[in-house]
């Protein structure tokens, strides 16, 4: 028996990027409190989600990933508190930039790092204009608490990720986002279409997946987003066993049993009966 502690939080970010990063640290703390051993902050979570908009001003928010003032906060926090804790940032690297996040361990030991492979670009998400599509390709860790797989947000729409990262040996999957509102149609909502996507990822590879969203309404050069939170974990099954709301600061845990879950896994054969030789449409297909 593995068992393991699971928490996503939410928070509303301002253009005090101090202010924000104690507001993540207060929440890590208190997930840990409630005994969470893998805890899971949101999409650039030092700042507001400044992609609503294409602004050269905010390049100098990012920082490389050696010697990052953030990450370095967060792994003296992990440390301290003995809990697994991805850190997504704005990292530069040479004329490059990514959106990224750092996995560090129990022991406050960088693991790793994973740039967001989909970058998206469309009206209040002006992603491809800030960032680089990632380099790294898909990664899991061997963290204290499990072998974590970590996708960002566009990422989660893609099955091929969460698959790609469950052959790896991922026994779960972590998805911090920034997610809300459309500005060309402020009344259509996502919310359902977004949850119920990686829920699919859970069920269809039979492992927890947690995504972590801010909330609040954020404007930025007359374009307006309001982020609708509902972070949740969902269980092998693809149910939701902890979710938040849409507006309110919010820790939330999930626990499971690891070894439980591999071993239903490997009854069932979903990777022994993959063929591959089958999916050649998957190369090469630009949609």
């Amino acid at each position: 028996m593995r068992d393991v502690a699971v928490a996503v939080t939410q928070f509303a970010c301002s253009d005090d990027l101090a202010a924000n990063a104690d507001r993540a640290e207060a929440l890590v703390r208190q997930a840990a409190t409630q005994g969470a051993q893998v805890i899971l902050l949101q999409e650039l979570f030092h700042g507001p989600y400044f992609c609503k908009t294409e602004d050269p001003r905010y390049f100098v928010w990012a920082s490389p990933f050696e010697g990052n003032a953030l990450v370095a906060r967060f792994a003296a926090l992990a440390r301290e508190l003995g809990v697994v804790l991805p850190v997504s940032f704005f990292e530069r690297a040479g004329p490059a930039h990514f959106n990224s996040v750092a996995v560090i361990d129990a022991d406050g030991r960088a693991l790793g790092l994973y740039r967001k492979s989909h970058i998206p670009q469309g009206p209040g998400y002006e992603e491809k204009y800030y960032f680089t599509p990632g380099d790294t390709g898909f990664r899991v860790w061997d963290t204290a608490f499990g072998r974590i797989g970590v996708g960002i947000c566009w990422d989660q729409w893609f099955p091929e990720a969460a698959r790609a990262m469950a052959l790896m040996g991922a026994e779960m999957l972590l998805y911090p986002t920034a997610i809300g509102s459309e500005p060309p149609a402020p009344a259509y909502d996502s919310q359902p279409h977004w949850e119920m996507t990686m829920r699919g990822h859970a069920a269809a590879n039979i492992l927890p997946v947690a995504a972590s969203n801010r909330i609040g309404r954020e404007v930025q050069g007359g374009q307006e987003v309001t982020f609708y939170g509902t972070s949740f974990v969902a269980d092998h099954t693809g149910q939701v066993v902890a979710q938040a709301g849409r507006d309110d600061t919010a820790v939330r845990v999930a626990r499971f049993d690891l070894d439980a879950i591999r071993d239903l896994r490997r009854s069932w054969g979903l990777f022994r009966d993959r063929r591959p030789d089958l999916y050649g449409a998957l190369r090469g297909f630009g949609g």
